[in-house]
């Protein structure tokens, strides 16, 4: 048996384990599959990534019979229609950040031999608590378990394409129909009852005498729908309803109930945000939608609180970003 036919079977025995790298957020495993452009774009690179599976490492290479660690990534997402940088310090500047209990199938993912410092060879997650990469030790690419190299990880990143349109996840037999309708009822019903709570930025979610944007929406959620998205922040909630629930970018789809994620602010007329790439910008802001032009939210001391405002035709609708439901 040579080494590469060797290489092949021991990683597809290792892909084939049972095995899973279990991250924070309540056991669920890190990789979620969303109905959408960019999970689609993520099983492509996956698929693209397997496929290379005991090619031969080479400093540097970028294909297609010899891989360095960032050529291997250059490669595989040029395949997939994506342009990336070629360079390890470049890809680990490239997208955006990406917190550890959300990694995903696509995301880059780096390394470094103390586990502090800047990276010194990267992979590319493909799900199941694993990832791929072109392994100088090893002589090609290879799989390996993140839970056995998660001491070594010092970043994410994402790169793949943020998603455009509606992305929908049906429940059998649930259209958007008056369940869901009664749903996004509750929740309104259940954010509405802390109106005038004063506002506090980074708040404890230990009580309810103060709240930022994103422990309103949590106790809403929680109340109303019985639905608990965690203690996290507005992007953190974003990321919940990318990877459980349904969104939309298009701003004229959002229902009653939704939550609707923001970017910072940038000024309050419209031109304030001309020229802006919105799925690169970072979501610092949310709210619930109550239909009619109206927004529940909470943003600041000086506003009073827990309040209702204008959405359209404000700074709001041009910090829009994204918003759905987490279900």
């Amino acid at each position: 048996m040579t080494k590469r036919d060797w290489l092949q079977k021991s990683t597809v025995a290792v892909m084939l384990s049972t095995s899973l790298f279990m991250f924070a957020d309540g056991g669920h495993a890190a990789a979620k599959t969303v109905d959408s452009q960019s999970s689609a774009k993520a099983a492509e690179v996956v698929t693209q990534a397997k496929a290379l599976i005991g090619k031969d490492y080479k400093y540097g290479a970028v294909g297609p019979n010899s891989f360095g660690s960032a050529g291997l990534a250059t490669y595989i997402f040029k395949k997939a229609g994506i342009g990336v940088e070629d360079t390890i310090p470049k890809l680990y500047k490239a997208g955006e950040t990406v917190v550890t209990n959300d990694i995903q199938k696509g995301d880059l993912l780096f390394f470094s031999s103390n586990g502090k410092g800047a990276p010194s060879f990267m992979g590319i997650y493909i799900g199941d608590g694993q990832y791929i990469y072109s392994s100088q030790g090893e002589a090609a690419v290879v799989v390996k378990n993140l839970s056995d190299y998660s001491e070594k990880l010092v970043g994410a990143r994402r790169v793949l394409p943020a998603d455009s349109g509606t992305v929908t996840k049906p429940s059998p037999g649930d259209t958007e129909n008056s369940s869901s309708s009664a749903i996004g009822d509750k929740v309104i019903a259940a954010g509405k009852k802390y109106m005038g709570t004063p506002y506090e930025y980074g708040s404890t979610r230990s009580n309810k005498k103060t709240m930022d944007c994103s422990e309103l929406t949590m106790w809403a959620y929680l109340e109303g729908a019985n639905i608990d998205m965690g203690r996290g922040g507005a992007r953190s909630q974003a990321n919940y309803v990318k990877s459980k629930g349904t969104y939309t970018t298009d701003i004229n789809k959002l229902k009653k109930g939704d939550l609707v994620f923001f970017m910072a602010y940038k000024g309050y007329k419209e031109s304030d945000y001309k020229g802006i790439n919105v799925p690169k910008q970072s979501i610092t802001h949310v709210a619930i939608y109550m239909g009619d032009n109206k927004l529940l939210n909470t943003f600041s001391k000086e506003s009073g609180g827990v309040k209702i405002t204008d959405f359209k035709n404000t700074h709001w609708e041009y910090r829009f970003v994204m918003g759905g439901r987490p279900y």
